[in-house]
């Protein structure tokens, strides 16, 4: 832990590991608020941004329970008036991200994600239904906050309460959470820690070194079921352990349910299960959800494991070294990870020896094969969080070698060229992905304005 804290520049963090339902690990590090050194405790509060999504997903399969959910069910079922184009949409393919819905983030104060300068809740809910639909839903994977603020929307009238007081009795009430509540940047809570980023820009100019700042975010309550919730590694664990001993959902099927993933209409797997990410590995497979790239809690279920990782750093990524962690407790774990096998081997020998390291891999394990998303989801968090676009670069250049036929590793590919300053190189990339997928929409925007 002391490595990762060094090497990702990490102010604060927890850890709590969960093994055989029991809490069997529980660490504080580093400061909470940086000004004046407060340390972290491990009844420090911190944001949790989107692992918000995992309890909506148990509130829905809780409504499922109760039998005032099908999950196959058309959104129109349960909310009235909403635009012709989305009422098709199921509530399993609002959870899995695949509902091709525009999502409301575009809408919202780019710096704050907030309602300043903006309108209203509902005035921006109105303005983003006139919004087209971005692709013919169950076609495409798009994660989209839209989802999960029409998911809270039919949680608030079916529970007959705000979500808010349903998640608190039905979840934090329930496994014990003290902790744990819904807030942002703009709220007074007891005992939570300051949030803080690395910037090497601000107001508009570069800085020429980095420099650690306050990250400052807002929530707005429409939307809070997708990223609204502060807690502690602690209540995280607590929480996990009564979902696993049927405290939160009464019956072993619907746990399954939750944990399965959805399916686009070709038939395929969606990455996305019901509020969590399916990691299909051999023997250890994972069941994770992330947020704001400072929080991370993965479920092994096959293992009786499960870990919480929480700091107040966005860009550290905690969920880089879950795994690694993980091999504490079960050291096979770490090696069935693709990802984690191939990160290390390139921090060791260099990026630049990616096709080699990739070929020697397979070679010593012809099971070893990182999927698309996994490889896809590295490389944006090296490129955007990490500031380091030459590695992501050779990341995406592996996804183009692994997955030829994919329009979305050529399209990631370009982003990355881009960033590298390769323009040309970027527009093939671009155009290689908008022949692939001619619904690629947001490749055609970036080839528009690249080429003028």
């Amino acid at each position: 832990m002391q490595k990762q804290i060094k090497e990702r520049r990490i102010t604060g963090l927890q850890v709590a590991v969960v093994q055989h339902g029991k809490l069997v690990l529980s660490k504080s590090y580093g400061t909470a608020n940086v000004q004046d050194a407060v340390p972290v405790t491990n009844r420090s509060i911190f944001p949790i941004n989107s692992c918000t999504k995992a309890f909506t997903g148990v509130a829905i399969m809780q409504l499922v329970e109760e039998g005032k959910v099908d999950l196959s069910a058309p959104v129109s079922r349960y909310l009235d008036g909403l635009p012709q184009a989305w009422q098709p949409v199921t509530i399993r393919q609002l959870l899995t991200h695949v509902s091709g819905l525009p999502d409301i983030n575009r809408l919202l104060n780019p710096g704050t994600y907030g309602l300043q300068g903006v309108g209203t809740e509902e005035a921006t809910f109105a303005k983003i239904q006139a919004f087209p639909m971005d692709f013919a839903t169950g076609t495409q994977f798009s994660y989209n906050q839209t989802n999960y603020l029409l998911l809270g929307k039919i949680i608030d009238k079916l529970q007959g309460k705000p979500f808010a007081q349903v998640f608190q009795e039905k979840q934090f009430d329930v496994a014990g959470m003290p902790g744990t509540g819904f807030g942002d940047s703009r709220d007074i809570i007891p005992g939570m820690v300051q949030s803080y980023r690395y910037v090497t820009n601000l107001d508009g100019k570069p800085l020429g070194k980095e420099k650690l700042i306050i990250n400052y975010a807002e929530f707005p309550p429409m939307r809070r079921t997708a990223s609204g919730m502060n807690s502690t590694a602690e209540d995280m664990a607590r929480w996990i352990i009564a979902l696993q001993q049927g405290k939160l959902l009464i019956k072993k099927e619907t746990l399954k349910t939750l944990w399965t993933t959805g399916t686009y209409n070709d038939g395929k797997p969606t990455q996305w299960a019901l509020g969590w990410v399916l990691k299909p590995r051999p023997v250890h497979d994972a069941m994770v959800i992330t947020g704001g790239g400072r929080s991370a809690m993965f479920v092994y279920p096959n293992d009786d494991l499960a870990i919480v990782a929480l700091t107040n750093i966005a860009g550290s990524y905690p969920e880089e070294f879950v795994d690694e962690l993980a091999g504490f407790f079960n050291p096979s774990i770490p090696a069935s990870d693709p990802i984690t096998a191939l990160r290390m081997q390139l921090e060791k020998r260099g990026f630049d020896q990616a096709p080699t390291i990739f070929t020697d891999l397979k070679r010593t394990n012809p099971a070893f094969q990182p999927t698309e998303n996994d490889l896809n989801d590295w490389g944006y968090r090296l490129m955007n969080g990490q500031e380091k676009p030459k590695e992501a670069l050779e990341v995406f250049k592996l996804v183009v070698k692994q997955y030829p036929d994919s329009w979305n590793a050529y399209d990631s590919l370009g982003d990355a060229l881009l960033r590298n300053g390769e323009k040309a190189q970027a527009i093939s990339m671009y155009q290689k992905s908008v022949a692939l997928n001619p619904d690629n929409h947001d490749g055609k925007k970036v080839l528009e304005r690249i080429m003028k």
